[in-house]
């Protein structure tokens, strides 16, 4: 089971200050997983600038040009965010008995631990 998914809020825990141009402590929600590369898109987190080939579409409005994106993060360098505290946290899970349409099931089931002081 993952620790972190789509929609959730994380925090960037490693890399440059905010002072000096980095993303360290800035806070955002999950937009896309890339399990396969262990990687993460984080809202207003990591921008790079991409270039587009210019061209025209059938209606003759020109594309293309430079745009600003969010570029994927290791998904070590987030941490996800505790609802309450607002601050960083480990995930956990427990097993949890779920009743649904009369049928019992055993769900893993995530939850933030308790953030002590920040990550």
């Amino acid at each position: 089971m993952a620790n972190i998914k789509k929609g959730d809020l994380v925090q960037v825990i490693s890399g440059r200050k905010q002072e000096k141009g980095g993303d360290r402590g800035k806070q955002g929600k999950v937009l896309e997983v890339l399990v396969e590369q262990n990687r993460v898109i984080v809202e207003g987190v990591n921008y790079a600038t991409k270039h587009t080939r210019v061209g025209q579409t059938q209606r003759g409005t020109k594309t293309g040009g430079i745009e600003t994106i969010e570029a994927p993060i290791h998904i070590s360098n987030v941490a996800l965010v505790d609802p309450e505290t607002k601050k960083p946290t480990k995930v956990g899970h427990r097993v949890e008995e779920q009743v649904k349409d009369g049928v019992k099931r055993t769900v893993r089931v995530r939850y933030a631990k308790k953030s002590g002081k920040d990550l």
